[in-house]
């Protein structure tokens, strides 16, 4: 990756959540005593901000709550788990401030709210390699939709085709693919049933940033 402007993924692209997120809705949903298969549900919330999701769920069980009963709950669920146990993927720290040492301006673009983010990062002690972080809830859409990406562009004063957007979930490198950045596909445990796809979407693909040279 040769760019001077790289945007990057948090969760499942530099630490390693997405265990925690896709547990999180078995362990909210036992939490308030429900007991169903949740893996058809999983799949339709994967794309979601947390708000989307909350109102989803909120339409689907409504003797648990309103949208907002279910987004408190979740972020308190998650909040727990980035300030005190989620971890870096391997060699992230190291690629960041290589990178950082080289002129890259970089910033963070999540679906996860950004208190979490800056939570986890700030224990992490990567917080600082950042120039700046955006949240897809923030933008009120998610990474279907290139908002969020070009919303970082715009905050660095560059183009796409010369700003680098790593990230492991297929579908998120193809949004940023088709609105002109290089990609980086990141290879992720969570995703590895598509990574093949990962790779299809990217101009670039890491197994670990611990390997890159």
């Amino acid at each position: 990756m040769d760019k001077k402007f790289a945007i990057f993924d948090m969760d499942g692209t530099l630490i390693d959540s997405m265990g925690y997120w896709n547990n999180l809705l078995e362990e909210f949903l036992l939490s308030k005593g429900v007991k169903e298969d949740v893996t058809a549900l999983l799949q339709q919330v994967k794309t979601m901000t947390v708000e989307q999701s909350s109102a989803l769920l909120a339409k689907r069980y409504p003797q648990l709550g309103n949208p907002a009963d279910f987004t408190e709950s979740a972020g308190a669920i998650m909040a727990k788990h980035y300030l005190e146990d989620i971890p870096l993927k391997e060699g992230v720290k190291e690629y960041l401030e290589k990178l950082r040492a080289r002129g890259v301006k970089m910033c963070v673009a999540t679906i996860t709210d950004r208190r979490l983010l800056e939570m986890c990062f700030k224990r992490l002690g990567i917080l600082d390699l950042f120039d700046f972080t955006l949240s897809a809830n923030e933008c009120g859409k998610g990474k279907d939709d290139p908002e969020i990406y070009l919303a970082a562009c715009e905050r660095f004063g560059s183009e796409p085709c010369a700003t680098a957007v790593f990230e492991d979930a297929p579908y998120a490198l193809a949004t940023a693919k088709k609105a002109g950045f290089y990609t980086v596909a990141v290879y992720d445990d969570g995703e590895k049933e598509n990574w093949e796809e990962a790779k299809s979407a990217a101009d670039e693909f890491v197994f670990s940033f611990a390997q890159i040279k």
